[in-house]
């Protein structure tokens, strides 16, 4: 008995190992990671484990119960044999990894081939091979791993239950009972240990596998926080110098490049003393990948470089792609062609499309800066042509009256004048060009007012350097004026109030006006409303502009109460600029 446990063991061995290569096809990695297989996907695996359960037959051993001698299996057994063998293993895999129609399927072909054989066991066996994989499929669970003692106790009691139904069905019992006493514990444990080790073969090869494809994400990932910072400012030859630094270093080959359609903007590691950047492209490979827009994996010595002696090997070669058209390619040279596996093919193919993204991420980001710092300046622009004609009035009518005053207005509305220009050219200027600003409009304002308008300025000096856009106050201090103390006969008031609240520039204009209607109040600077006065770029363009430029935290505050005034406040970071 001990001497069949250990031949047993040994074929098991050889029926084990090809659970490696199983873990190579397809339609075997569906039946460990999916929960449901298709019709087409269900009959591969019983086709499959059903040959396996053959396989598993001719491994076997023929015993002579008569003479107890053991033989090879050949394709007729005689009324006295019966093979010991691992057909069950196959059948027993087929139920817990596909469920019962798949273990009832492979049972079905390796049963029905063991009838085929003869011997006094034939039906027994093919029968209890049939069983075997509906109790196999009975232990099948959706999305659960299966544990190796799990699957040794159903493989176990499968093969007994295949000895019961030889001491069962075959005659005669004498025959069927000295059969079972001679190979009954030897197959129980056997085909146990077979189902078992087969399991757990295939369960750490595919996790070995599913580390490599984690690890593989993790660098991808690793490499996309990496790039991403540079590739926003598009591909030049600081950028892709820094990319090709950071693949360099995390993919360790022999040398990374980078190109555009012509010209070489990086080349890292072996040969980059002719490899220089600025030079024109050297190798034909790397200009059919421009010309195909195709990945070129170029094997050893073919890399057809115009430098002489030249040692470059190995290389992947795929296209860097922007809005459907190649751009550039990225290049990574290997010793020998026998590094470049698959999974390195696919890392490499994975990084092309992550750059690629990246840099049509690049041009999107450049094309909204564009626009928004277009809108910016066209706002900026804008001039209220009623306050200039109404300035200019007021200029005229003084001239003749109180010289020195016009004199006064017509400085400070050429001030203004020119702020408005100046603001369509610069991006942001400081608090105190910007307060500048405001205090002329507000002297040509207080010139129609005649002692009705009295102006307020409450301003923390050491705020004055800090950067704000241009021709962001001025608006909001002719919204006061219009619409808030326009119509008071006396005692108006305008407060401007500049501060540093928890590390940010608040800034307030203030009214002691009419107030806001509440109705109006609810959506103003949220849409644009008609106005038959201010400067036509209104409270909602300017709450725009401060949202576009520092973000949901710079909104426009509102708060108002009719006949008693107006408060329009804002935040924006303090940068912390020197004095």
């Amino acid at each position: 008995m001990l001497d069949l446990l250990v031949i047993m063991l040994e074929r098991v061995g050889m029926i084990v190992t090809v659970a490696f290569i199983l873990t190579r096809f397809q339609f075997f990695k569906n039946l460990i990671y999916r929960d449901k297989l298709n019709r087409k996907q269900e009959i591969t695996a019983i086709l499959f484990f059903g040959f396996f359960g053959i396989v598993g037959t001719y491994f076997g051993i023929a015993l002579d119960t008569n003479t107890l001698h053991f033989n090879s299996v050949s394709q007729v057994l005689t009324s006295e044999e019966a093979i010991a063998n691992s057909r069950v293993i196959g059948v027993v895999v087929a139920g817990l990894l596909g469920g019962y129609r798949v273990g009832i399927g492979a049972g079905l072909i390796a049963g029905i081939h063991r009838m085929t054989l003869g011997g006094f066991t034939a039906i027994s066996c093919g029968v209890s091979t049939i069983i075997a994989g509906l109790i196999a499929g009975v232990f099948y669970r959706k999305g659960r791993a299966l544990k190796p003692l799990t699957v040794f106790a159903i493989g176990a009691l499968t093969e007994a239950m295949q000895m019961s139904m030889i001491l069962l069905v075959s005659k005669p019992f004498e025959q069927a009972l000295t059969l079972v006493k001679v190979i009954g514990i030897p197959m129980i444990l056997a085909n146990g240990v077979g189902a078992a080790l087969f399991i757990l073969i295939v369960q750490n090869v595919i996790s070995q596998q599913e580390k490599v494809v984690a690890l593989q994400a993790q660098k991808m990932l690793r490499i996309a926080n990496q790039t991403l910072s540079y590739l926003r400012t598009g591909m030049n030859t600081d950028t892709a110098q820094a990319v090709c630094n950071i693949l360099f270093r995390e993919l360790q080959p022999s040398a990374v490049g980078m190109t555009n359609q012509t010209d070489i903007l990086a080349h890292i590691g072996l040969e980059s003393d002719h490899h220089k950047v600025g030079s024109s492209i050297r190798t034909d490979e790397t200009k059919d990948v421009i010309h195909h827009g195709q990945v070129v994996v170029v094997k050893d010595g073919t890399i057809h470089c115009d430098y002489p002696g030249c040692k470059l090997g190995a290389a992947v070669i795929v296209p860097l792609v922007r809005r459907g058209e190649t751009i550039g390619t990225l290049k990574l040279y290997y010793p020998s062609e026998k590094v470049i596996t698959n999974d390195n093919i696919e890392l490499i193919v994975g990084l092309s499309s992550l750059l690629s993204n990246q840099l049509e991420m690049a041009e999107t980001d450049y094309a909204y800066q564009l626009a928004k710092e277009a809108e910016i300046k066209a706002l900026q622009a804008q001039i209220n042509p009623h306050f200039l004609f109404n300035s200019m009035n007021i200029i005229v009518s003084l001239i003749r009256t109180d010289p020195d005053q016009a004199r006064k207005l017509l400085t400070s509305l050429s001030y203004f004048l020119r702020q408005n220009v100046t603001g369509t050219t610069a991006s942001q200027i400081t608090l105190e060009q910007e307060l500048l600003h405001v205090k002329a409009y507000l002297e040509i304002i207080e010139a129609r007012f005649i002692d009705r308008l009295t102006i307020l300025y409450d301003v923390d000096d050491l705020l004055l350097c800090e950067k704000i856009p241009p021709f962001t106050l001025q608006p909001i201090v002719e919204n006061a004026i219009n619409h808030g103390i326009k119509d008071m006969e006396n005692n108006s008031v305008v407060q401007m109030t500049v501060r540093d609240i928890d590390g940010k520039i608040e800034i307030k204009v203030e009214d002691n006006g009419k107030g806001i209607l509440p109705e109006r109040l609810a959506v103003l600077g949220n849409m644009e409303l008609e106005s038959e006065s201010g400067t036509g770029v209104g409270l909602f363009n300017i709450n725009r502009r401060l949202l576009m430029t520092f973000g949901d935290s710079a909104a426009l505050t509102i708060s108002s109460k009719e006949n008693v005034g107006t408060a329009i406040s804002f935040r924006i970071p303090k940068l912390g600029v020197d004095v």
